[in-house]
């Protein structure tokens, strides 16, 4: 007798994202799992996670049938298939049709800059790009540079037809879909198959392009749902199956922060707002219910900034992750005074590491601390997630000691850290190196372990001997009452080489003023240990807007490069 066993159904099961997709499917498919609607327009979509499945279904045909999709296995990814496009349905559906089909799915930065956006489309050689009706005329304006590399074009659109173009050829989604059967045989990949391609924002260059498998965003899915699931933070509320999440973070940016995976898997009801604005955030809220969303601190400080915000029912929002930058204390508690109920916290991340790294949450040991005690945990960078390991080392190597006060790099290793820049050879050692993937951010670490971020290593300012971290200056300012948002930057100084300048936002109807500022600072911060006077910025420039990266940071490359401009603006408040 022969035996047949079935190891790539068993021991050597492999870890694809279609398993993610249908576990909803095959648990409540007649329940409503996606909510899009249209910015522009106010009309809302509702697809249970049947009829969402079904459309998966046969864009998968259509992409195999009728677009001609090349499938890829370990090492050799399959056919780049590129989105430029905004949080909508159609989007979630290429987000399981592509990699499914064995493919790569590139989400287009589509608020780059055109020529960053056309590096990404011709580095990853695209072949087919999906663009939704907004996003068609920034299409247009780079057609030209693009159209020796992409093959095919495909437009999605809440509306019927084809938009007037000189583009060719061009595809109309829906009409793709309904050519196609509601069925499809998902093949049974490999797991270590390519399934997504994400370009970094460009801030120290060009994009540069990381690949994840399907088994690295399975490990991260699980491992996520895993720290949410033993959390121990007594004033965040676990939903569970019943949590509505709001997919704020744009889905071109980073896997839209795993909001794809992780609340597919988990069968949450998914709210997709198109593109972001406080009103239709507010709405939205109230509307379906949101229980939980996350945000870079920008948004946050748009949220507080909102002066209508009090005209709606926000109660059911509990959970809100900041990410993206670090979220000061100040902004935290304007925020939670503004919708009581609610609690937010950081996290960390980058492209590279798919995001999920180091979040911050309350330990077991620290549930009767009292409640000012915990926020001040809330805030810090964290602790490494489950199934990552994070190490803080000096110039040497060696690990920083707990002192929250020693700053080094943060380096990171685990399942889903990205391997190499996508054709980048040279990028890639640069930053793997002894076996680690060095950030190039800094951070200082507390008694608990609790990583700080100070700084990206490029953006410290060198004050003669001393560097300082102006991530520290910004958290600390952002605390005034009076103050909304505030980052900081080096200026040339003959005798120090460089001190610091903060430029700042005001609260709405402030009256405050620059001695203002400084006073703070000195009060709250000198006179109570927090930062040394040495680190007292020089210069103070109160504006009315900050100039942001296309994923809501502080653009520092832009700040620096328009100091000629910003300098003379501001006001100089003391000398070293």
């Amino acid at each position: 007798m022969t035996l047949r066993t079935y190891p790539e159904f068993s021991t050597n099961y492999n870890l694809l994202l279609k398993t993610l997709m249908k576990r909803p499917v095959d648990i409540y498919p007649n329940e409503i799992g996606l909510v899009y609607r249209n910015p522009n327009t106010g009309e809302y979509f509702r697809l249970t996670w049947q009829h969402w499945y079904e459309r998966t279904c046969q864009l998968a045909n259509a992409l195999k049938e009728k677009l001609g999709l090349h499938p890829g296995k370990p090492r050799q990814p399959g056919d780049r298939i590129a989105t430029m496009a905004l949080n909508h349905h159609r989007h979630m559906e290429l987000y399981y049709a592509v990699p499914g089909c064995g493919a790569v799915l590139h989400p287009v930065n589509i608020r780059l800059s055109q020529d960053h956006i056309v590096h990404t489309i011709r580095h990853s050689q695209d072949k087919i790009i999906f663009v939704d009706d907004i996003s068609w005329p920034l299409l247009e304006g780079i057609h030209e540079r693009i159209k020796d590399t992409v093959e095919k074009f495909v437009y999605m659109s809440d509306k019927p037809g084809l938009p007037q173009t000189k583009i060719e050829p061009v595809f109309e989604y829906e009409t793709l879909l309904q050519e196609q059967s509601s069925e499809f045989e998902w093949p049974n990949l490999h797991e270590d198959t390519f399934a997504t391609l994400c370009y970094t924002t460009g801030t120290t260059g060009l994009p540069k392009g990381v690949m994840f498998t399907h088994r690295q965003l399975y490990l991260q899915t699980l491992h996520v749902i895993a720290w949410n699931f033993f959390i121990t933070d007594p004033a965040r509320v676990n939903f569970g199956e019943n949590e509505v999440w709001m997919a704020i973070t744009p889905l071109y940016h980073v896997h839209g922060w795993g909001a794809p995976f992780l609340n597919v898997f988990s069968a949450n009801k998914l709210i997709l707002p198109g593109t972001f604005t406080v009103e239709g955030f507010c709405e939205l809220v109230q509307t379906e219910k949101v229980t939980s969303t996350s945000v870079v601190p920008t948004v946050l400080a748009m949220i507080v900034e909102y002066k209508d915000i009090h005209k709606y029912d926000l109660s059911s929002l509990k959970n809100l992750g900041v990410g993206g930058g670090a979220l000061p204390l100040g902004l935290k508690k304007k925020a939670e005074k503004i919708i009581p109920g609610f609690k937010a916290r950081s996290g960390y991340g980058m492209t590279e590491t798919a995001p999920a790294a180091i979040r911050a949450f309350v330990k077991k040991t620290m549930v009767d601390w009292p409640e000012e005690k915990l926020d001040e945990i809330r805030v810090k960078t964290g602790l490494a997630v489950p199934g990552v390991e994070v190490m803080i080392v000096d110039e040497q190597g060696n690990p920083v000691p707990r002192d929250n006060e020693t700053v080094g790099e943060i380096l990171i290793r685990g399942p889903w850290v990205m391997e190499q820049y996508y054709n980048e050879p040279e990028k890639t050692a640069e930053v793997w190196r002894d076996g680690w993937f060095h950030t190039g951010d800094v951070a200082k670490v507390d008694e608990e372990g609790y990583a700080t971020i100070a700084d990206r290593m490029s953006d410290m300012i060198r004050s003669g001997a001393e560097m300082v971290p102006t991530v520290l200056l910004e958290n600390l300012t952002a605390t005034a009452e009076f103050v909304l948002e505030a980052t900081y930057v080096g200026v040339p100084d003959e005798k120090w080489g460089q001190r610091p300048m903060a430029i700042v936002t005001l609260v709405p109807g402030a009256k405050e003023n620059e001695k203002d500022i400084i006073h703070f600072l000195e009060t709250e911060g000198v006179e109570k240990g927090k930062i040394t006077k040495w680190m007292l910025p020089d210069y103070i420039l109160i504006t009315k807007t900050i100039p942001k990266t296309s994923v809501g940071k502080f653009d520092k490359i832009t700040i620096k490069k328009q100091l000629d401009d910003l300098l003379p603006r501001a006001k100089k408040v003391r000398e070293l």
